[in-house]
């Protein structure tokens, strides 16, 4: 019977040693339940996103559309922010279209730097674009439909804003 009392002895021990750890358990299992619940939806979420973006990229062919861009070209170290050409685009525009008894010439000069910014900004964007191969009105219907481009692509530019009115002369 001794090994029995030694046994049951020991049993005691851990019972009374693991008395605090039960206590605890009990007044912090709500706790312990609520964090374990957060983290298994967070998990399920997570994993809900993984499989609804898989689901997005298939069915868009998210590959096939990236897949001939060369990204080294938005590394370049003599490619301008866009954020630069769109505050050059905004200074020229209101340059242009202030008429304070300047020069024809100044204002072609101005037109054509626009012209310039407009080209790089399509270019930075991946936009189509007929500038350089257009003379008189059918420039100036280019030069709108680009702005509209540049627009529908996030570049606001005063001319492109919805409800904004020209001043003509």
């Amino acid at each position: 019977m001794e090994p029995g009392r030694a046994l049951l002895l020991i049993l005691i021990f851990v019972a009374a040693a693991s008395l605090p750890v039960l206590i605890a358990l009990a007044f912090c299992a709500d706790e312990i339940i609520d964090r374990v619940a957060c983290a298994y939806a967070e998990w399920r979420e997570r994993r809900r996103e993984r499989r609804t973006i898989a689901r997005l990229d298939r069915a868009v062919e998210a590959d096939a559309l990236t897949r001939d861009i060369d990204l080294t070209d938005f590394d370049r170290p003599d490619r301008r922010p866009l954020e630069e050409l769109a505050a050059d685009l905004r200074r020229l525009r209101g340059q242009g279209a202030a008429s304070d008894g300047r020069q024809p010439v100044w204002h072609g000069t101005i037109l054509r730097a626009y012209d310039d910014r407009l080209r790089l900004a399509c270019r930075a964007l991946g936009l189509t674009e007929h500038l350089t191969e257009l003379e008189g009105v059918d420039l100036e219907l280019e030069r709108v439909r680009v702005e509209g481009l540049l627009h529908a692509a996030g570049l606001t530019l005063p001319a492109a804003r919805a409800g904004h009115r020209q001043r003509h002369r």
